[in-house]
């Protein structure tokens, strides 16, 4: 009687036990599942877009039309700029011009003879400023009507919330752009293989025409850690923070990930590989897309802009301000030295008509005089015929 019930009740645990197994394996993968959509709304980076090389769909995107600074990214329209007006092969004298641009320079002296390729390897590797700066001159002239050619392939792209204002990416006004416009110019890119192939190199050596030689390592470290990436390009200035754009494989999939002001450059290459398994689950349809917009980034867009505003205008109002008293000292000064020329002029216009009324008193009394005397000397006459 007892054994019958003793098996009845380890059958009955059996059942248990491979109930709470299999709960604990469906509530795990439902916990990964929602691991992974969170760790995709985790990203630090101010905008992020994930993009099929394919399609051009979007698979994830944060803040995907904030306009940004692009940092260095904006070599890459540089380069694709040369590659459709310049010949790699050709030869160009780099200017003075070129080699006094702000750092990171590729270490070319003013007169070094280089080619065009060997320009766009330091420019892309290196993300060497001088190099931009010389190719722009190289193709345009000057860097002010490369800038032009630049935001014309931009519009031709469809980035249209994208607008350079010089070929390197250092900061100033009127340059931003977008990560979705960022996902679009590094899809385009990818399609050179001379651009591919250089965006993907890890290190090599540039040589100028007179022989010398320099050793130019790629900032993207994804190139050593990471096998899927195929190639990138990195930024940073301080206004713009961390920038990122490359493209990868993943299942055979090509997908390009941009990214706009990261905190830390390390979280480039961590968000980058996140996204980038991200947007190849969206493609396998274990992930849906995401898209977001986080109010965050676009009021401390608007903030920085309005607290630069008004910080500005206080300023502007302080200097005004003195500017103001400062003029009103003067006007003060120039009314009291106007009247103290009033005073003076009057006290003058009065001396005048004292002496003017002085001197015609004298003659009245000299006429009185001389006609008095007159009288005198006519009656003397008188009493002198009489006697």
């Amino acid at each position: 009687m007892m054994k019958a019930p003793g098996i009845d009740v380890v059958k009955i645990r059996d059942k248990k036990v491979t109930t709470v197994i299999w709960f604990l394996i469906v509530f795990l993968a439902c916990h990964l599942l929602a691991g992974d959509a969170e760790s995709s709304e985790d990203i630090q980076s101010r905008a992020a877009v994930v993009m099929d090389a394919a399609t051009g769909r979007v698979l994830y995107a944060k803040n995907p039309e904030l306009r940004l600074m692009p940092a260095s990214t904006t070599k890459l329209m540089t380069a694709l700029v040369v590659i459709e007006k310049a010949n790699l092969k050709d030869v160009v004298t780099v200017s003075r011009n070129a080699t006094n641009t702000a750092p990171t320079r590729s270490g070319l002296r003013p007169g070094d003879r280089v080619t065009i390729e060997t320009l766009l390897y330091a420019a892309l590797m290196k993300s060497a400023n001088d190099a931009a700066v010389a190719l722009a001159e190289a193709v345009a002239g000057s860097e002010e009507e490369f800038v032009q050619l630049m935001n014309r392939k931009a519009l031709a792209i469809g980035a249209n919330d994208t607008h350079y204002i010089n070929a390197n990416g250092l900061p100033g006004k009127g340059q931003y752009i977008t990560a979705y416009d960022l996902s679009k110019i590094m899809r385009h890119a990818i399609k050179y293989p001379v651009l591919k192939e250089i965006l993907g190199t890890k290190m090599t050596e540039i040589s100028t025409q007179t022989g010398k030689t320099l050793f130019i390592k790629n900032t993207n470290k994804l190139l050593w850690s990471d096998e899927d990436v195929l190639g990138g390009k990195t930024g940073y200035t301080n206004q713009a923070r961390h920038c990122f754009v490359c493209a990868g494989e993943k299942d055979k999939d090509t997908l390009v990930v941009a990214l706009l002001g990261s905190p830390r450059r390390e979280l480039l290459w961590r968000e980058t590989e996140e996204l980038m398994g991200f947007g190849s689950r969206v493609l396998n349809n274990t992930e849906e897309p995401v898209v977001y917009l986080t109010r965050v980034d676009y009021d401390a867009a608007r903030i920085t802009k309005a607290a630069y505003t008004k910080k500005t205008a206080a300023r502007a109002g302080k200097k005004k301000y003195k500017s103001t008293k400062k003029k009103k000292h003067i006007v003060t000064a120039g009314k009291k030295v106007t009247k103290k020329k009033h005073i003076v002029t009057a006290k003058k216009k009065v001396t005048k008509k004292r002496q003017l009324a002085s001197s015609k008193k004298k003659k009245r009394i000299i006429a009185k005089n001389k006609k008095a005397k007159k009288t005198d000397v006519a009656k003397k006459g008188n009493d002198d015929t009489k006697g």
